[in-house]
């Protein structure tokens, strides 16, 4: 029984030396934890203050574009706006930067924590598994046995008060293992979070970049066309108006011929479509209103929004890309530019135009709220900004048509009957202008 007592004692000694062993183990990887966590979150402050400081700089570009918009328009002007416009793109590019590095900092942040939480949930997995054999192990030894022949009864008693204690650490251990258990699985959230959101930083870069090169092809075309000199701003001003309101009176003449009966009851009740903008500011409203839907009778075709540099466009609601395209490319300065038009799933079809760049394809099915372009300002525009032209469904579709502005060239866009035009306004959110 003597030789029983001593493999008890020494069962029990080793416990104890694997769970000191193992809390040795652990405490340094929580300690190094601890200072590259302290060193990320430094960095990541750093960035924070850049970003600061580079929002700030943004303030100042948005007030001077602001000013420039409010002067009379000149080649000079006209210049500065470019140039200015592209200095807060380029800022737009650092900010876009800036939050991809302090993204992928949170990412590094996350890894390491994960590396952590897993090594802490194999240790304590091996420290239950080693106090669960010890146990079984003594557990079988006999205990009735050993009472009657053992002579040393404090022996006894401290053997049963370790096999409490074992147990006893086993639950604690079970514990901390469903609680470092959940931790795991919320920290892997927040990174497959951080990662989706590091893509979509990734993408809108790339956006951003390829809207800088516009910005200095623009610039350049316009100093080609006008020769570097106010006359030549001014001829090519007139030109272009004249064109632009001999295209819009085709086309007004043209979707006049069209038939359509309006039915008030397929359409969608107000305010079912949310904003294409983060900040709305309205500048054109729709034009003539008539009747409780606000069909188009004359004046502007749709409601133009404030956007003086590029700005990310979103669906208004669920629907389909029925079509994409650029009137610029057959008929510069005379249409819509870059345009995209979505067919909703509430009866309702919409076009966004005088885009900067397109997100989105023929055909691919769109999400409220998903992106589908940046604003711009190509085709028939005095300034940037976002047109947004209305329609109920049925009466309108992607066709084309022959210009005498722009003779023998031929337009591709959405067309509909003058009475489809619907007042995008109406089915919006109530308007508070986000200046």
């Amino acid at each position: 029984m003597r030789k029983k007592h001593k493999m008890y004692k020494k069962l029990f000694k080793r416990i104890l030396v694997s769970v000191f062993i193992l809390t040795i183990l652990a405490t340094p990887l929580f300690l190094v934890q601890a200072d590259t966590a302290a060193e990320i979150q430094a960095k990541i402050a750093e960035k924070n203050a850049a970003l600061a400081q580079l929002e700030a700089q943004l303030k100042i570009y948005q007030n001077e574009l602001d000013n420039l918009s409010k002067q009379k328009s000149s080649l000079n002007v006209s210049i500065k706006q470019l140039d200015t416009t592209k200095k807060k793109l380029m800022t737009d590019i650092s900010v876009t930067q800036k939050k991809i590095d302090k993204m992928n900092l949170s990412i590094e942040n996350l890894s390491s924590d994960i590396q952590t939480k897993e090594g802490n949930i194999s240790d304590s997995l091996a420290s239950i598994k080693l106090e669960i054999r010890n146990t079984h192990e003594l557990e079988q030894k006999g205990w009735l046995e050993t009472l009657l022949s053992e002579n040393n009864f404090s022996d006894i008693w401290n053997d049963i008060d370790n096999i409490a204690s074992i147990r006893k650490r086993m639950l604690e251990n079970l514990g901390i293992l469903r609680e470092t258990k959940t931790a795991l699985e919320d920290t892997r959230e927040l990174s497959i979070d951080a990662k989706e959101e590091l893509l979509g930083l990734k993408s809108k870069l790339g956006d951003q970049e390829k809207i800088v090169v516009q910005n200095v092809n623009e610039k350049s075309k316009l100093l080609s066309q006008t020769k570097s000199t106010e006359t030549g701003y001014q001829k090519l001003v007139q030109t272009e108006l004249a064109k632009k309101q001999a295209f819009e009176k085709e086309l007004r003449d043209f979707e006049s011929q069209l038939k359509f009966i309006l039915d008030p009851s397929k359409l969608p009740s107000a305010g079912v479509l949310s904003w294409p903008l983060d900040r709305i500011y309205v500048t054109q409203e729709f034009g003539a209103k008539t009747g409780p839907h606000r069909t188009y009778a004359s004046g502007h075709s749709g409601t133009d929004f404030r956007a003086r540099t590029p700005l990310p466009i979103y669906a208004m609601a669920d629907g389909v890309v029925q079509g994409t395209g650029d009137t610029d490319i057959a008929c510069a300065g005379v249409s819509f530019g870059r345009w995209v038009f979505i067919e909703y799933t509430n009866g309702l079809s919409s076009t966004y135009g005088h885009l900067s760049l397109i997100k989105a394809a023929e055909g691919q099915a769109v999400k409220r709220g998903e992106l589908v372009g940046y604003t711009g300002g190509t085709g028939r525009v005095t300034a940037p900004h976002l047109h947004v032209s209305l329609y109920a469904s049925s009466a309108v579709k992607v066709s084309t048509v022959p210009s005498l502005a722009c003779p023998g060239k031929i337009l591709k866009q959405p067309i509909a009957a003058i009475n489809a035009y619907l007042d995008p306004m109406f089915y919006l959110p109530p308007y508070v202008p986000q200046p």
